[in-house]
């Protein structure tokens, strides 16, 4: 695990259904020296929650609690959750759940919006994330996630339902600057210009780049394809170039076709 001094705060996030064995976990990580260690109980891939980890977790409550309780010892570090309303909509557990979670001793307390039946199907549900935050037991951070892709739903969060902060995620793919609109709409009122096509070329090839350096070819190159693919979204007759886009391996060639992008569309 590689933690740039320049991306602080980091933290390294853990799933499993063997509560020794992230207890563990959660010791190796802290020797890499992360900020905090971040608990995933809402993942809901079917080989992640078929397993009891993630997501899976929400079929089993106590386990969940006993295990962060577990991880909160092992670590001097601070702890935080992320999970979901419930494994569906018949089994709403987050009021409670939060709470009792909060006991464990975790630091923050990050809810998606969907249950795991869900999936990313639907709207998230604000208003029951609204509940928790504004439950007078509750003291410790109350970070919302799910459907945030702009800053005008960033600062609904805040405003209308009060929490401490919202958690991005697939609205991130290819568009990685989403952070800095939302801190600009946030401080400003406004909207930033939106970037010119000449800037998006130029901001993918050095996400790309990065990516390979970081995770070596080919996963590198696999990595980013979601993320390019976003960040040309929209162009008329796009089509030709994406299929390459998402079938090119060599990262030189890569490289080459964002180039062909701005030379075509630009």
């Amino acid at each position: 695990m590689r933690i740039g001094e320049n991306e602080r705060p980091v933290g390294i996030q853990l799933y499993g259904h063997n509560i020794d064995a992230m207890a563990e976990s959660a010791k190796i990580a802290t020797e890499a020296k992360p900020d905090l260690i971040d608990i995933n109980y809402g993942c809901p891939v079917k080989k992640i929650a078929n397993r009891g980890a993630g997501a899976g977790m929400l079929r089993d409550i106590p386990k969940m609690i006993k295990m962060t309780e577990e991880i909160v010892k092992a670590t001097n570090l601070p702890v935080t959750v992320k999970t979901r309303l419930g494994w569906d909509s018949d089994n709403l557990v987050i009021e409670d759940l939060a709470e009792r979670l909060q006991d464990t001793g975790i630091k923050a307390l990050t809810i998606h919006g969907r249950t795991r039946a869900q999936m990313y199907r639907g709207n998230a549900d604000w208003e029951l994330i609204g509940k928790v935050k504004n439950n007078p037991r509750i003291h410790i951070p109350i970070i919302g996630n799910g459907d945030i892709d702009s800053p005008q739903k960033a600062k609904e969060a805040f405003d209308k339902y009060g929490v401490d902060g919202v958690m991005i995620g697939r609205a991130t793919y290819g568009r990685p600057f989403i952070f800095k609109e939302i801190r600009h709409f946030l401080d400003y009122g406004g909207e930033m210009p939106p970037l010119s096509l000449k800037e998006k070329v130029d901001l993918a090839k050095l996400h790309f780049n990065k990516s390979v350096e970081y995770k070596g070819c080919p996963r590198g190159v696999y990595e980013m394809r979601r993320h390019l693919i976003s960040y040309f979204k929209g162009i008329p007759h796009f089509k030709e170039m994406r299929m390459k886009l998402v079938t090119t391996i060599e990262p030189e060639k890569v490289l080459e076709l964002i180039d062909e992008i701005y030379k075509q569309f630009g």
